[in-house]
């Protein structure tokens, strides 16, 4: 099964926009959501039943048993993120708690435990032939690269072994879940858009997907919106041997069908249009390889 990965290197360029349309072109019957900070493939995708859900358990987080508590202060004092508070009884503040475990060591008493705490919820959408994988991190919760893997292994997993294609949306940026959504992939499509900002993050995401061996192809959303930063990057891109698949224009029609959970190819708009021959390009370069 070939991973086609789409990729950003901010927010808003349009990626999932872009992930959304190509699953309909496709009719893919594997696909992920990673961006899962802030996930909204949901929103366009037509999905009715309700996913199955599991927890994420991310780091452990201390727990202090007030049975046991001698309030000896020890913990409190050793804990260099200040997540120990004193109420009515000592207590954990899991927003605070980094899993040192030091408070767990330095207890006389054996009133602290370390224990798995939920640091996200895991939800799979899955009918007769199709399956979508996704999660939610909870606010101030870590791991996210880790939660990432288990989006893409839960995919993975629950797909047909013989699906030639499965499409993940992942996240904006080079962080933890863009180094784990890389990661076992066949191809990944980068959405720039023509600005200062949109260059510079293109070109770090290209430096990460480099690590990984990924081959990458360029698209650019709202071309038109700049056209001398649409010209820098494709001069870029040239440089550089970087297939540039498509540029796609600005179209205020591509806000009102997402707004409704629609996809661009579900409507006749120019973005939907010029998204066509992007999949294609992308189907061709991704296969041929």
């Amino acid at each position: 099964m070939k991973q086609l990965l789409i990729l950003s290197g901010k927010g808003g360029t349009g990626k999932t926009t872009i992930a959304s349309a190509f699953i309909k072109l496709a009719a893919a019957k594997a696909y992920a959501d990673c961006d899962v900070d802030a996930p909204n493939l949901h929103l366009v995708s037509d999905w009715d039943q309700v996913p199955e859900k599991s927890d994420y358990f991310g780091m452990e987080k201390a727990l202090i048993n007030p049975d046991l508590c001698t309030e000896c202060d020890l913990c409190r004092q050793h804990c260099r993120f200040d997540a120990i508070t004193i109420k009515e009884t000592y207590t954990v503040d899991p927003f605070a708690c980094e899993g040192c475990a030091v408070c767990e060591y330095i207890c006389p008493e054996k009133a602290i435990e370390m224990q798995p705490a939920p640091a996200g919820e895991k939800m799979l959408y899955r009918s007769a032939d199709t399956v979508f994988s996704t999660a939610r991190l909870r606010m101030g919760s870590g791991n996210s690269g880790l939660l990432v893997s288990e989006v893409k292994s839960a995919m993975k997993a629950s797909a047909a072994p013989d699906l030639k294609l499965a499409i993940i949306d992942g996240s904006p940026g080079i962080g933890c879940p863009v180094i784990a959504s890389l990661s076992g992939v066949d191809m990944v499509l980068l959405v720039a858009e023509p600005s200062v900002s949109g260059i510079s993050d293109l070109k770090r995401v290209l430096q990460t997907a480099a690590k990984f061996g990924v081959q990458a192809a360029i698209c650019i959303n709202k071309f038109d919106s700049n056209l001398e930063q649409t010209e820098k990057i494709e001069e870029f891109c040239k440089k550089h041997n970087l297939p540039v698949l498509g540029k796609i224009p600005f179209d205020e029609q591509a806000v009102k069908a997402i707004n409704s959970g629609k996809s661009i190819v579900d409507i006749d708009c120019s973005s939907g249009r010029a998204v066509q021959p992007l999949f294609y390009r992308t189907m061709r370069l991704l296969f041929d390889d």
